[in-house]
């Protein structure tokens, strides 16, 4: 169970619908298709697909083994909603910063959206950065494109910046996997934000009758704002593999 922040557990947390947002407000394999077998049946074409032939890769995911003091990676993405690029240097000022691989359509980020909604709005109140990434392909996912991802962050009134990354080269750069994958950072004075914790929200999952409490992120979020420390055994997120850009055969 994870430490209580002043007199309310993370369960509570999680009921609690705070006002306080420290960001500003937002405004309004191989996929081809079969060959036929012509052996025996010489006066037949193999039969292809229009367009380019992709390879899409999905499948349930586990982020990678964890790399604590590993530096924020820099970024400059834009925010669809506002049109706002954001870098990793408007976050300076914050003590911890949590950095969220996120998307629109995978089933283990709607399970917990509400959820992450509700902790990120208590913590930014007490003094954590937020910010939420989707990397995902629009080629093989449109539904996760920039104008998706501005109704989505609209309709939830995301209280954190939800940033595109078209090129996937931020998600490269963090090692991130899947879908939701939380990486939460800190810093120490004047040093860069390092890595404190990469790991799962809770052990609520769509289908396992778990009860969503956020109790594992909302440990390492406690222990970052507090100078405490936190176990290197952390326990990694599960969820669907972030959609690269598909390979186009040869």
């Amino acid at each position: 169970m994870a430490a209580a922040v002043g007199n309310l557990s993370p369960a509570a947390i999680l009921g609690s619908v705070a006002a306080a947002r420290l960001l500003p407000p937002r405004s309004t394999v191989s996929f081809k298709t079969p060959s036929l077998l012509t052996r025996s049946l010489p006066s037949l074409r193999p039969i292809r697909p229009p367009g380019p032939q992709f390879q899409v890769r999905a499948a349930r995911t586990e982020s990678g083994s964890v790399s604590l003091g590993f530096r924020a990676p820099y970024f400059e993405l834009p925010e669809p909603l506002t049109g706002k690029v954001w870098k990793l240097d408007d976050f300076e000022p914050y003590p911890a910063l949590l950095v969220m691989f996120i998307c629109n359509h995978c089933p283990f980020v709607k399970h917990l959206k509400k959820d992450i909604v509700k902790l990120t709005n208590f913590y930014m109140g007490k003094g954590l950065a937020v910010v939420a990434i989707s990397s995902n392909s629009t080629v093989t996912h449109p539904q996760d494109g920039p104008q998706f991802m501005a109704e989505e962050a609209k309709l939830f009134n995301y209280p954190f910046p939800y940033l595109f990354d078209e090129s996937q080269d931020v998600a490269r750069a963090f090692g991130a996997v899947c879908t939701p994958e939380f990486f939460l950072f800190k810093k120490d004075g004047r040093r860069p934000f390092e890595l404190f914790y990469r790991g799962r929200f809770d052990d609520s999952r769509p289908s396992n009758n778990v009860p969503i409490t956020g109790r594992d992120l909302s440990l390492a979020i406690d222990c970052a704002l507090s100078g405490q420390q936190l176990s290197s055994v952390q326990k990694p997120s599960v969820g669907c593999s972030i959609k690269w850009h598909p390979e186009k055969s040869q």
